[in-house]
């Protein structure tokens, strides 16, 4: 799959979700957006890597750098590699410094990208997930500006948006999961879409 490299463009506290934050990475050469909701912590360890703050002691991200290379291995770089319900997933590419072992290593992209910081590595991520999460921007302004707007344009739709959309059979199917899952609150308003629909 092809690979698109991508930059930080802002990391600001999200209005929409007390306690987290948004982070939005842009890609190289064009003006599509990648937005993620991040922790508090995971922002921080970001923050203090881009504003090159010397922490009094190691934070997690410095450990992992110093496990590294006291086992002479560096990451090569990361990747946003997958989206699953909503959720992204990253991918840490390592090898040892003479080269003959490479290891991948799962991480939550906020780690993996904290990660990266450290080591001075490219970002990417498939143009399948750019495709399905990347948000246009169409103004050229300051990207801290534009933040907030980017993460509710990409916020997930309501479960009454999605039901909309959705065949008679595909409703009943996801009623009889949700029942089976004992969502009952889930239930009541597909059951509240297939009533209205008769």
């Amino acid at each position: 799959m092809e690979k698109i490299k991508l930059e930080i463009l802002g990391l600001s506290p999200s209005q929409s979700q007390a306690g987290s934050f948004a982070l939005v990475l842009g890609e190289e050469y064009g003006n599509r957006r990648l937005p993620i909701i991040i922790g508090m912590f995971e922002a921080q360890a970001i923050a203090i890597e881009i504003e090159k703050i010397q922490p009094n002691r190691p934070m997690t991200h410095d450990l992992f750098k110093s496990f590294a290379k006291a086992f002479n291995y560096t990451v090569n770089e990361i990747i946003i590699s997958d989206l699953r319900e909503g959720i992204f997933f990253a991918r840490v590419h390592c090898s040892s410094a003479d080269g003959l072992r490479e290891t991948v290593v799962d991480a939550r992209p906020s780690d993996a990208i904290a990660i990266a910081l450290r080591f001075s590595v490219p970002i990417y991520t498939y143009e399948t997930i750019l495709s399905e999460a990347g948000i246009v921007s169409g103004s050229q302004s300051d990207p801290d500006d534009a933040i907030e707007e980017i993460v509710q344009q990409s916020k997930p739709r309501s479960l009454s948006e999605q039901i909309k959309n959705m065949s008679l059979d595909e409703l009943h199917r996801i009623l009889d999961e949700s029942l089976n899952n004992e969502e009952y609150e889930k239930a009541a308003k597909i059951r509240d879409e297939i009533a209205r629909r008769n």
